[in-house]
């Protein structure tokens, strides 16, 4: 009656190493964005950690100008970042979606 259960469990095992290799390989990634026609560029890595980030010199005139571009950058990088990761998960999941199918 409860022989399924060695099998259930080594199952879950199995699945819990592969989600550690693949968080592994997502964090050891980067992602780079620009902003600015190349102006600002920004990489993180896969936990999301802003890693570089470089500036076009002629923005170092302009404050405002530079913080709109940097803002844009880091948001257009974490969103690639955490796109990455759902794709990641649901891959772990043989292509099952449990966010919807909105997302």
């Amino acid at each position: 009656m409860f022989g399924n259960l060695g099998d259930m469990g080594k199952m879950l095992e199995q699945m819990q190493e592969h989600a550690k290799k693949m968080q592994a390989e997502l964090e050891s990634k980067s992602f780079t964005v620009k902003s600015g026609g190349g102006a600002v560029e920004v990489t993180m890595n896969g936990k999301g950690e802003v890693i570089d980030i470089s500036l076009d010199d002629s923005l170092l005139q302009n404050k405002e100008s530079l913080q709109i571009l940097l803002m844009g950058a880091l948001n257009d990088a974490y969103k690639m970042v955490e796109q990455n990761k759902q794709q990641s998960a649901l891959g772990a999941l043989g292509g099952m979606n449990p966010f919807g199918s909105g997302q």
